[in-house]
């Protein structure tokens, strides 16, 4: 709030500066800050809004006044206040000749609109004229309007004006045309990929500012392809020395730091340039051993360029003296009293160990201190570094704290997170398969929801398989001890769903394997679990089969088991479930229980959990049966793609699917009519039964569009190929457009994703010196406090061994750390980005147009359908040339007229219509049909349905 209020001084200022006082602006601002509650504040605004409502509709405001009003709208929207109906004043003063009012038009509109909103085209006009203005002011503010208001379909528009700017003579213009050409790769990367070669340009250019801002379109490049700048490493290298050695201007420093964001950004470009390739980061050490020299620890940003130096050093080929120099600038940091710092420490470390796991064996208490940190975000951090620091040998350890820290904690997301890299531990380093039991029934007992369920199923066969070798007393042993955890933890409240699906599991295949329970013990289990979970069908089932498998293993070893009348009611339940799952589990129970010893083994096997089971795909058991059929005269089975006159049940099941589909309401296009071959004349004579139905069959167009490319015909060609024609005199043509124009395809605005670097920077209070914090920290070790036993033990079983160096520091002053061992290892290259193609536009729904190929003509079915039911006033309109007033009261007249209907008939609309006689008369029926269908009144009978065709 107190950033807002001098914003709000400052916009007040500089409202006064030279045009008047704006006592009303500094009330309003001195209202705001007075406000109590954001109730009040609201209400002060609102009323604000009113006011400014009222006066920017005035057609006679002073052009000095009406900035002042910009910047009050402004501060509302600010605030979060919808200000939209002033949108279109800023728009407007961006047009204004004075400067003062062009700038705060443009910052207005920057601050109002997007590049998606509707009044950003009427700015791109002006920003093409002010890029070419004399005053490099203006350019300046119209450069700075284009990054934030030109989108991908206006970037051709402003692209060549920009790129002429990049000669400008004014250094703030050439940097804010990078700035705005690196803004239109980030939106349309194909727009300026011709114009990389206008980058390595400005690289070399004589104003640091704008050579800094090249550094940001670079970056990005690089990470896209960095093989194609392997050539630039040197130029880097070279700029990162002059900039360390205070070659720059002082105007450039940051806290005594020469152009430390220049410097970071630099680090990164070469972090991606050097990963993997020695010669290139050859180039690199000197320069970075020179910033390890000079660093100072003393500054936040100071900190800042060294955290970035050991962030490139562990993605460049490897070098002994520099990891050296990275290991102790991070002992440094863990051993700062600043959480900040020993944030950085951990994760410059776990950047460090990847390279050379012994590094942590130095910082193993700093670790441990870390661990037992109060503040949450360290700790997490700290967790991190355990999880990439696991092996074989402290993994019990690291994964127990893990458990520990997920029990506690309440975030969800973060607990997930934890659960599964606990899972993935113990499933990569697990020592024994009794500890892996053990670990993931913690796990799930306090997770079990948002653990996968690929691990349930992984524990299930692990329990099954055992230890894999033919040790049968180990596998007894490490099922019975898993049964006996489950028996203790089942009667526990609120289990996740997935681990009682495994303790069912369990119970019902090893309960009563080794007699140490009895089978009514284990059923009872079974029926309080099932009993607890009404709701969820999937626990139920498993334990209705757990019951099933203990009835089956006691018949097969002949023992009298009887059913507890609780069991009884809860299978008489079950077979009476809304759920076929759970009442053929309970069918299935309840069959079992009335078969013999020999059949149960047959179907129930012992521990067969594990064997696989055999598909017989062909049915050969079934041979015998089919030869007794064939001795007994049966036919054999012929496939349905061999039968010959047998209608296909999948066509009935297609002509189903278009007969719901034809009363649908349909979205696509309409396609041309399509004629078929015409009909011989002597069929069209032949007379069939008289009844009320004419068969026409389904119309093509209903069916789905999977034909990509079809020959449409031409009008001329229908009208003569056609002999019935339908006569629309006096009707009105009330759908579709007049002509039926190719519908052009509406180009997709696709925004490329904004890609934001932003960087936090941490607060450490105070300024004192590196050395005075590592003399603090050595006093304060040489005081009476002795390391805990309990710390010694973590210590050990963390990083295998406990630092002596560091036990004896505790008593005497801190020793300078002796040189470890580096692994020279190769750096993994970072992948390219995938480069994501935008999906085609989708087709307009409410377009009825019809895309029709240059080379056919489109035809209009209306004037296809002209004259089908009297020919001559077709001939009289075609002989005439001209067209007449449709008479609109013939529809309903009685008198209909009738001609000469030609003996080859083919309808409109590619419908197939089978010639056939309605009545005495084909020609009345369908004049009584159209004229009733006018009126609004539905014949009874069944009737030819040409306009619901027509219509779709």
């Amino acid at each position: 709030m107190e950033q807002l209020r001098t914003i709000g001084r400052e916009l007040a200022m500089g409202s006064q500066g030279g045009w008047g006082q704006s006592k009303e602006f500094l009330d309003l601002v001195k209202s705001i800050g007075e406000a109590r509650s954001k109730a009040e504040e609201d209400r002060i605004i609102s009323r604000e809004l009113e006011h400014l409502k009222r006066r920017l509709a005035d057609p006679d405001v002073p052009r000095r006044k009406m900035k002042e009003l910009l910047l009050r709208l402004v501060y509302a929207e600010m605030l979060g206040h919808d200000a939209s109906f002033g949108h279109i004043h800023a728009v407007k003063m961006t047009h204004d000749e004075s400067l003062p009012l062009k700038r705060t038009g443009y910052l207005a509109v920057a601050l109002f609109l997007d590049e998606r909103h509707d009044l950003v085209i009427l700015v791109v006009n002006t920003i093409q004229k002010d890029l070419r203005s004399d005053n490099y002011l203006v350019v300046c503010a119209a450069l700075t309007a284009a990054c934030r208001l030109i989108g991908e379909e206006a970037i051709p528009a402003v692209l060549p004006q920009v790129v002429e700017l990049l000669a400008h003579p004014k250094e703030a213009v050439r940097k804010k045309a990078v700035m705005a050409l690196h803004r239109f790769y980030q939106r349309s990367p194909s727009s300026v990929s011709h114009l990389v070669s206008n980058f390595r340009k400005r690289l070399c250019d004589n104003d640091p500012g704008v050579m800094g801002a090249t550094l940001c379109p670079l970056y990005d490049l690089i990470l896209e392809d960095p093989n194609s700048y392997k050539d630039l490493v040197v130029s880097f290298v070279n700029i990162l020395k002059q900039v360390a050695e205070r070659r720059l201007p002082t105007s450039y420093d940051y806290h005594q730091m020469p152009a430390p964001f220049i410097q970071i950004k630099l680090l990164k470009i070469l972090a991606v340039l050097g990963s993997g390739d020695k010669q290139a980061s050859g180039h690199m050490y000197m320069v970075l051993g020179d910033i390890f020299r000079k660093g100072d620890t003393a500054s936040n940003i100071g900190n800042a360029i060294l955290y970035e130096c050991i962030c490139c050093i562990s993605s460049i080929f490897p070098n002994s003296k520099m990891l050296d120099a990275a290991a102790e600038t991070t002992s440094k940091f863990l051993k700062s009293d600043s959480h900040n710092l020993k944030y950085m420490g951990i994760d410059a470390l776990g950047r460090l160990i990847k390279i050379n796991p012994d590094i942590a064996e130095e910082h193993q208490l700093a670790v441990i201190d870390c661990l037992e940190d109060p503040d949450d975000t360290l700790k997490r951090k700290t967790f991190e570094l355990l999880y990439k620091m696991t092996k074989s040998t402290n993994v019990e350890v690291i994964v127990d704290r893990m458990i520990e820290y997920m029990i506690n904690i309440t975030d969800h997301h973060y607990k997930t997170e934890i659960a599964s890299r606990c899972v993935e531990l113990a499933e990569q380093f697990a020592p024994s398969n009794q500890w892996f039991i053990q670990t993931m029934n913690k796990v799930f007992e306090h997770a079990g929801d948002l653990v996968n369920i690929r691990v349930a199923h992984n524990l299930m066969r692990l329990i099954a398989e055992g230890f894999g070798e033919e040790d049968e007393g180990a596998d007894s042993q490490l099922r019975s001890s898993a049964v006996d955890s489950y028996l203790r933890i089942v009667g526990e409240p609120k289990l996740p769903s997935s681990f009682l699906q495994i303790i069912c599991w369990v119970l019902g295949e090893y309960g009563t394997a080794d007699g140490k329970y009895s089978a009514s013990y284990i059923i009872g289990k079974l029926y309080d679990v099932a009993e607890a979970h009404p709701t969820d069908d999937t626990v139920r089932a498993y334990a209705i089969s757990a019951i099933l498998k203990i009835f089956a293993f006691e018949i097969a070893l002949g023992r009298k088991i009887d059913m507890l009348p609780e069991c009884q009611s809860l299978v008489d339940e079950l077979s009476a479930s809304h759920s076929t799952d759970l009442q053929q589990r309970a069918y299935e129970l309840q069959a079992l229980l009335g078969l013999d010893k020999q059949a149960v083994e047959s179907v129930m096997p012992a521990d067969a959990s594990c064997e696989d089971i055999e598909i017989d795909r062909n049915l050969s058991f079934l041979n015998g049966y089919v030869q007794q059929a064939f001795e007994n005269g049966a036919a054999p089975y012929i496939p349905e793609s061999e039968r010959s006159g047998v209608v296909s049940v999948g066509n009935y099941r297609a002509q189903d699917q278009q007969e719901t589909s034809a009363h649908a309401l349909r979205f696509e296009a309409y396609e041309l009519p399509k004629p078929s071959l015409p009909l011989a004349p002597s069929q069209a004579s032949i007379s069939t039964p008289t009844t009320d139905l004419v068969p026409v069959p389904e119309p093509s167009y209903y069916k789905e569009d999977h034909q990509m490319s079809r020959s449409h015909p031409s009008g001329d060609s229908l009208s003569g190929e056609f002999g019935l024609k339908l006569r629309l005199d006096g009707v009105q043509k009330k759908w579709g457009r007049p002509a039926y124009s190719s519908s052009s395809t509406p180009s997709s605005s696709t925004s490329s994703q904004q890609a934001t670097n932003g960087g936090t920077t941490s607060e450490v209070g105070g300024s004192i010196s590196s050395q005075a914090r590592e003399s603090s920290y050595g006093s304060k070790k040489q005081q009476g406090t002795e390391i805990s036993a309990e710390k010694q033990r973590l210590a050990a079983s963390l990083f295998g061994k406990v630092d002596r160096k560091a036990q004896a520091a505790r008593k005497t002053t801190k020793e300078s750390t002796s040189t470890e061992k580096v692994a020279t290892a190769n750096a993994t290259p970072q992948p390219a980005k995938e480069q994501v193609i935008p999906s085609a536009p989708p087709p307009d729904l409410l377009d009825l147009g019809e895309p029709v190929s240059s080379s056919h003509p489109s035809a209009d079915p209306f004037t296809q359908l002209e004259g089908l039911l009297g020919t001559s006033s077709a001939s009289e309109t075609s002989a005439s040339g001209t067209s007449k007033t449709p008479d609109l009261m013939s529809i309903f007249s009685d008198d209909v007229q009738t001609g000469a209907t030609s003996g080859s008939t083919e309808p409109s609309l590619g419908v197939n219509v089978v010639a056939s006689k309605k009545g005495p008369s084909l020609q009345d029926a369908l004049q009584k049909d159209a004229a009733a269908r006018q009126v609004g009144v539905t014949p009874t009978g069944n009737n030819p349905i040409l306009f619901k065709d027509l219509l779709g």
